[in-house]
């Protein structure tokens, strides 16, 4: 007895005395939890310090896979409208130590199961909630596919993570400049200690807190849209498919961007695991589609003025040169239509009659090598770098193309015959139609489309400028003004956009209307204004809408009239019950 006395005694003085330290350290970790602290994402702005995109608090749920009682499994799965297979196989997919960590369960729940975990902490061991931000839209504009959405990162996403930021459950950019921003916008996650009885029960701050790390707010975007005119655009181009995008010239800002059909952006906050999307994803209308960026669709006549200034920078033509419209034109056993017969003309002029003869020639003159040169000067088959997500490159058709579509020598130049109107095997997106107009505009001043005009850290008080690519292209300025001055003649002479013409603003552009096999035929209008003093490039894309000046060009015009007079202007309807000129 006196030895068992005097090991257990040994014993406990070891325990107590000399391994203190060490024991105490091994039962502090028993007794403090580490608690992520997610950051709220940062904010969008408009460039008039209009707030676009916000953050409100909700409550999520969320269960501490080693220490959940499956006994309540039932009652949790009964009180978030869930099968319980639903919430096991969120907490089977935490192995290892990240079983001693909250798993994220439902996003969004009520303040009435808040208060219920709060009130049965006792019997609810493992169960928890934690405050975290919800996105809200309170600019009064859909802007879907401008600030894109939030989705929970998936497994595929986790795995080609490179710094280990994001864990299972949290929140990531998927499109927009929600995706194209993450990493600003994200913030940086922090760090708190709190102490817990056996329970589970939360206690208080471990330390009174002095071993937290705090989190850093997202930064905010100050995004170069006027949400007054991106109100306006969106209004007047309604429910029909189509894409409308407004820069301004001089430094390529977007003053509005609207891709139709679209989708109430507020459906993809909160919890989004339990509705149903597939009503969007299955779409025929396709409404996540960015119809600004993604689209391949060939310009029409709206891409005379590119063939005036390959004409003219291949030497094939000069500013004074005339070529033969007769009203039609025959190469090889086909006939090629025209809208009227104009006798010799000149650039200005085939532009401002929209002469389909004079670019059929033209474009045989200049040759397909010639023609993607000049076409990649401008931008084309190539993205402009806007920043948004998934843009596309376009079409340019090439030789290299033609060979491998039709296999070499198997095809002639007769494809150019096409090509020279804007039509055949050549895809354009609207947001590389406005880089072009706004090139035109400003005498080869390519400057490229953006969105964010400041980012702003309210953690630091630091503000980033984002920088974008502007380039001069390099020609004569009497090239320039020859295309321009048919683009003013297309609105202010005789020409296929007279309908819109303006007192107040002297607006100069394009009509077009590209040739659809399947369908309508697709309306495209391109334009800017003052002609004198260029402030507003647009591109109004309508998607087998018909007429270029039926329907394109009125919207262009009023979105143009409505930014120039500061929003104070609606000439819609009265531009578009004026009669106008087919092209």
């Amino acid at each position: 007895m006196i030895a068992s006395f005097l090991l257990l005694g040994g014993r406990l003085y070891k325990l107590q005395i000399i391994d203190q330290q060490q024991y105490g350290k091994d039962a502090e970790k028993n007794s403090v939890r580490k608690t992520v602290a997610v950051p709220p994402r940062g904010l969008m702005y408009d460039r008039n310090g209009k707030i676009l995109v916000d953050n409100i608090p909700s409550y999520t749920l969320t269960i501490i896979p080693k220490k959940f009682d499956k006994a309540n499994l039932q009652l949790i799965a009964s009180m978030i409208d869930e099968d319980t297979s639903y919430i096991m196989q969120i907490l089977d997919k935490q192995t290892g130590t990240n079983r001693f960590n909250p798993s994220i369960i439902k996003r969004n729940i009520s303040f009435r199961l808040v208060s219920y975990i709060e009130e049965n902490r006792d019997k609810l061991t493992g169960v928890d909630y934690q405050v975290e931000s919800l996105r809200t839209y309170p600019g009064g504009v859909r802007g879907s596919h401008i600030f894109g959405y939030v989705s929970e990162i998936s497994d595929e996403q986790l795995e080609k993570q490179t710094d280990d930021y994001y864990k299972q459950g949290d929140l990531v950019g998927v499109t927009g400049l929600e995706k194209y921003y993450e990493a600003n916008l994200r913030g940086e996650k922090g760090v708190k200690l709190v102490t817990v009885d056996v329970n589970g029960r939360i206690l208080g701050s471990y330390n009174d807190g002095k071993d937290d790390i705090n989190p850093k707010n997202g930064e905010d975007l100050m995004l170069s849209i006027d949400v007054d005119l991106q109100a306006y655009a969106e209004k007047i181009l309604g429910n029909r498919r189509g894409a409308i995008i407004a820069v301004d010239p001089r430094n390529g800002e977007v003053l509005c961007l609207v891709s139709k059909p679209d989708f109430d952006l507020s459906i993809f906050t909160g919890d989004k695991k339990n509705k149903d999307f597939s009503f969007i994803f299955n779409d025929p209308s396709h409404p996540l589609f960015n119809r600004v960026i993604q689209t391949k669709y060939p310009p029409g006549s709206t891409w005379k003025m590119m063939m005036s200034l390959a004409g003219l920078a291949s030497g094939k033509i000069s500013t004074g040169s005339t070529i033969a419209c007769g009203g039609s034109f025959t190469f090889g056993n086909r006939t090629f239509g025209d809208h009227g017969a104009y006798g010799n003309i000149g650039i200005s002029r085939a532009l401002e009659v929209s002469s389909n003869v004079f670019f059929y020639k033209l474009s045989l003159m200049i040759g397909l090598d010639n023609y993607n040169k000049y076409a990649k000067l401008f931008g084309f088959g190539n993205k402009t770098g806007i920043d948004l997500p998934n843009e596309t490159t376009g079409l340019l058709p090439s030789e290299d193309y033609f060979n491998k579509v039709y296999g070499e020598g198997k095809w002639g130049q007769g494809l150019l015959v096409s090509l020279g109107i804007g039509q055949g095997e050549l895809g354009v997106s609207p947001v590389q139609m406005v880089a072009y107009t706004s090139a035109i505009a400003m005498n080869g001043l390519y400057t490229t489309p953006h969105l964010v005009r400041e980012i702003r850290n309210i953690s630091t008080g630091y503000n980033e400028i984002p920088t974008f690519a502007s380039r001069q292209i390099d020609l004569p300025q009497s090239y320039f003004d020859v295309v321009k001055k048919g683009m003013y003649l297309v609105v202010n002479g005789g020409g296929t956009a007279k309908n819109i013409r303006n007192s107040d603003y002297v607006i100069a552009g394009k009509t077009g209307t590209a040739q659809n096999t399947n369908a309508n035929n697709h309306s495209w209008f391109v334009g800017f204004a003052p002609y004198n003093d260029p402030q507003i490039a647009i591109c109004v894309m309508g998607e087998n809408q018909g007429w270029g000046n039926e329907f394109a060009a009125p919207i262009a015009a009023s979105i143009i009239i409505r930014y120039l007079s500061k929003n104070s202007q609606d000439v819609y309807e009265s531009i578009k019950s004026t009669e106008s000129v087919r092209d």
